[in-house]
């Protein structure tokens, strides 16, 4: 069982790493008042937001947040311990 556990901690401080890097290249969500008449959501860029490099991280780091998630309630398990 030590093994799996080594694996485990390896995996999840990857996980952290990477999580990290990637909430880092995101953009900032404040875009000053011009965000406050709606242009933003009326630009090309805002109706096609998921299809850029901005939307593949927003989504990337939902499914490493489940991950990350995951993997921490399993290595809280007191048997996995």
């Amino acid at each position: 069982m030590g093994t799996v556990r080594t694996i485990v901690q390896i995996v999840f401080m990857v996980l952290s790493v990477i999580m990290a890097v990637i909430i880092l290249m995101q953009e900032g969500k404040q875009y000053g008042l011009g965000s406050l008449s709606g242009s933003s959501s009326e630009s090309y860029w805002g109706k096609n937001k998921g299809r850029s490099m901005e939307g593949v991280l927003v989504k990337l780091t939902r499914v490493l947040l489940i991950l990350f998630l995951a993997i921490s309630a399993v290595m809280n398990i007191g048997s996995f311990q």
